[in-house]
């Protein structure tokens, strides 16, 4: 199972999300879920990098499994990240809702 930790501040600031875990929703190379919850995250990473111009702290699994992102802090452009995030985080829950059985996220 593919689990989300979506961590916010009391203000309701998302401040970074963790994605752990596989779908085995099928054979490697043929996860569907797999697949959308991988696209979905990193095209939410490279719009903020291509549309804000500020990266993120990304961390990585070599082997895959294990995506650490912990947004930019910065006012001049933290409207614009957190939208992003927050539409990757809506596209992630149209997911779970079809394959809640393969991907959980949660929200602290």
């Amino acid at each position: 199972m593919i689990k989300i930790i979506i961590k916010k501040q009391s203000s309701g600031r998302i401040t970074s999300f963790e994605m752990t875990g596989h779908a085995d929703f099928a054979e490697h190379g043929k996860d569907l879920v797999c697949a959308g919850a991988s696209a979905v995250s990193f095209g939410a990473v490279n719009a903020i990098i291509a549309l804000t111009g500020n990266t993120p702290d990304i961390q990585q699994g070599s082997e895959g499994g294990y995506l650490k992102v912990v947004l930019p802090e910065t006012e001049e452009n933290d409207h614009d990240i957190q939208l992003i995030v927050k539409a990757m985080i809506v596209s992630l829950q149209t997911i779970e809702n079809d394959y809640g059985q393969h991907i959980k996220i949660i929200i602290k």
